[in-house]
């Protein structure tokens, strides 16, 4: 027995390292960018500091250049430092890079249907289609501003302007028409829904996701159901909304066998925007108040500027922006501050691709580190710091640089960028134009500096007043 339990062993410690030998010649053969030594099966993830994987995806990009490959288990996954390789990958090379890896958690709720998580031509039927729709819509145009306002306004009750649910209803009237009532025990629901899956969904190590299939679960049956209201009420020649206009394509599309036009297809779409449209917009006016607690004099310069141009008396409009370049400059720099994905969402090469004297394989995934791009000292002078100056020139006029990529770039890029941005500034200058904010707490540096939950920043809890102006 002795004798058999020892050749058991020495049989699979020889199976073991023949794997090794094999598997590290493949992986030196395909020409990859350098990275740390992976061990079989498991690849890097014992060499990843536990809570501290932006530090440690930081970490390798000095130890081992701007491009470099690391393991996430067996298969290899391409990581992008710093602007000028993001840039020259996503925009020079959008097309080789933009296909959507893998998201495991995600996957099994839309099956990469839909737009957030599918490729080739389904992505790219979907893709334009809501692109071009969302924009008829007035997406992001003069003519939704007043959709904003009225969530802004609505949401200006005592003292705790509550965000998500006016940032959902604003989705709510682009896709389905109409708005809820915020004590509508249906949107009530879909809120505590939406907290729920986002941004756990973003999770790649697995885990216990039953919870979050189970509410993703919820929020398909409330999408389905209305899209079959739609379907009964639909009149093709006015089109009221999202959905109508999808449906209307379906009919035209039926039979087309190679559309992407169906209702699977739309009720993932429509799940895609409500995860993308609502949390990060959430989370980023989270972070904005509280920058605005611990830098006050910034709160008071912006306030000053709010009453210069807009005053008290009306409403802000997106109008306003070109004369406030210190509001915009603020903004965008608590885009680049907060830095809301910083790895952005996993890409993958649609082809063998040849960048920067390597060989990557079609099917590879790609990490265009955004942390490393908003905290590039090419590019920002203080890039740790808070900073609005990183948007003013000598003159005090605002400023654009090419290294905020708060809504990634290339073919991958966010279709709700011009919506997310027109609402962050509505809803931010409609709360300081009516309340100044203070804090009981005394915050530090570490305090707002962003907290990774899943793969998304997140600030942290916190208490604040807000006092009427």
């Amino acid at each position: 027995m002795e004798a058999v339990g020892i050749n058991t062993l020495l049989v699979g410690l020889i199976s073991l390292l023949l794997i090794y030998i094999l598997w590290n010649s493949m992986r030196r053969n395909h020409k990859l960018p350098p990275g740390p030594a992976p061990l079989p099966l498991i690849g890097n993830l014992l060499q990843i500091e536990r809570g501290q994987l932006v530090n440690s995806l930081m970490k390798f990009a000095k130890q081992y250049g701007s491009v470099y490959t690391l393991y996430f288990g067996p298969k290899p996954v391409i990581c992008l430092s710093g602007y000028e390789m993001v840039k020259e990958a996503l925009v020079d090379k959008g097309d080789e890079f933009g296909g959507r890896g893998r998201i495991p958690t995600a996957e099994k709720i839309t099956q990469n249907y839909g737009i957030g998580l599918s490729n080739g031509e389904r992505w790219r039927q979907i893709r334009n289609f809501t692109f071009r729709n969302l924009r008829q819509l007035g997406f992001g145009k003069k003519s939704f501003e007043e959709k904003i306002q009225e969530e802004a306004k609505n949401r200006l009750e005592p003292f705790i302007p509550l965000i998500m649910d006016a940032v959902s209803n604003i989705l709510f009237s682009i896709i389905f028409g109409s708005r809820y009532e915020y004590k509508d025990e249906t949107f009530v629901e879909l809120l505590s829904i939406l907290h729920t899956i986002f941004p756990q969904i973003m999770d790649y190590i697995p885990g216990p996701h039953q919870k979050i299939a189970s509410e993703s679960k919820k929020l398909m049956l409330f999408i389905r159901e209305r899209v079959r209201i739609s379907q009964e009420t639909l009149e093709p020649a006015s089109p009221r909304h999202f959905i109508d206009s999808f449906l209307i394509k379906m009919e035209k599309e039926k039979d087309n066998l190679n559309s992407e036009f169906t209702e699977r297809n739309l009720e993932c779409a429509i799940h895609d925007l409500f995860l993308a449209g609502t949390e990060t917009t959430t989370s980023t006016l989270r972070h904005a108040l509280l920058l605005l607690l611990y830098h006050p004099k910034v709160q008071e310069k912006l306030q000053m500027e709010i009453d210069r141009v807009i005053g008290r008396d009306r409403i802000p409009s997106i109008n306003d922006r070109a004369d406030m370049p210190y509001t915009e400059a603020v903004l965008h720099e608590i885009h680049r501050f907060c830095d809301l994905l910083p790895f952005n969402m996993t890409h993958m090469t649609t082809k063998d691709v040849e960048f920067r004297g390597y060989f990557i394989p079609k099917g590879t995934e790609v990490y265009p580190l955004l942390c490393t791009v908003h905290r590039d000292p090419a590019k920002f002078s203080t890039p740790y710091k808070f900073n609005p100056n990183h948007f003013l020139d000598e003159n005090g006029k605002f400023k654009k640089n090419d290294a905020l990529r708060a809504f990634s770039a290339g073919k991958r890029i966010c279709p709700g960028e011009s919506l997310a941005r027109m609402e962050f500034f509505l809803f931010l200058t409609t709360i300081l134009q009516n309340f100044k904010m203070t804090s009981q707490t005394r915050f530090t540096e570490t305090d707002i500096t962003p907290k990774m939950a899943g793969f998304i920043n997140t600030p942290i809890h916190y208490k604040l007043s807000f006092i009427p102006r």
